[in-house]
């Protein structure tokens, strides 16, 4: 036989069982939203110095300048001495110093190796947020190149280059 005791106790046991669940859901969410947003690794913050062009920046890194190649993408070159600027060259590096420019916060993140063979600092760089690589390969201003290593972002910057690719954006509109 049934009693309203044994009804109550199942019904609880449901309604427990729901709110374990949403707990558990909400803690998944926000544990991948704290990865996807690099909570896990350290960030420094610095401030814009000078752009050299799309994918190279100078920041100041606790009052010393440090010359900044943006990890795992590289942007058309720019005009230099007699060497003409490649197609959509100038566009990239306007495109990236205009981000960097009117920035709010500009955070450096990193991989294992930290500096390529000219002792340029590599990085991960976020603009307000936002990962500049991405942007960049998004708008076709720059390509997914020099992965050395498994890289945090590879996966984003490979899926923002596939968009920009399939509408012909940018460098992708000439090649």
């Amino acid at each position: 036989m049934i009693t309203s005791k044994k009804i109550k106790k199942e019904m609880m046991k449901k309604k427990n069982s729901k709110y374990l669940g949403i707990l558990l859901i909400l803690f998944l969410l926000f544990s991948a939203y704290e990865i996807y947003n690099g909570y896990t690794t350290p960030k420094d913050q610095v401030t814009l110095i000078s752009c050299i062009d799309g994918d190279t920046a100078h920041f100041n890194l606790g009052g010393e300048d440090k010359k900044v190649r943006f990890l795992a993408i590289d942007a058309p070159e720019i005009a230099k001495g007699n060497t003409p600027a490649d197609p959509f060259g100038e566009e990239a590096s306007v495109y990236a110093c205009d981000i960097l420019k009117g920035a709010q916060e500009i955070k450096l993140e990193y991989e294992e190796t930290k500096e390529d063979k000219y002792g340029r600092t590599l990085a991960w760089v976020w603009v307000d947020g936002v990962l500049l690589q991405e942007k960049l390969v998004r708008e076709g201003l720059a390509e997914v190149k020099y992965l050395y290593d498994d890289y945090k972002y590879t996966d984003v910057v490979q899926i923002g280059e596939k968009a920009a690719k399939e509408q012909n954006k940018g460098i992708w509109s000439i090649k």
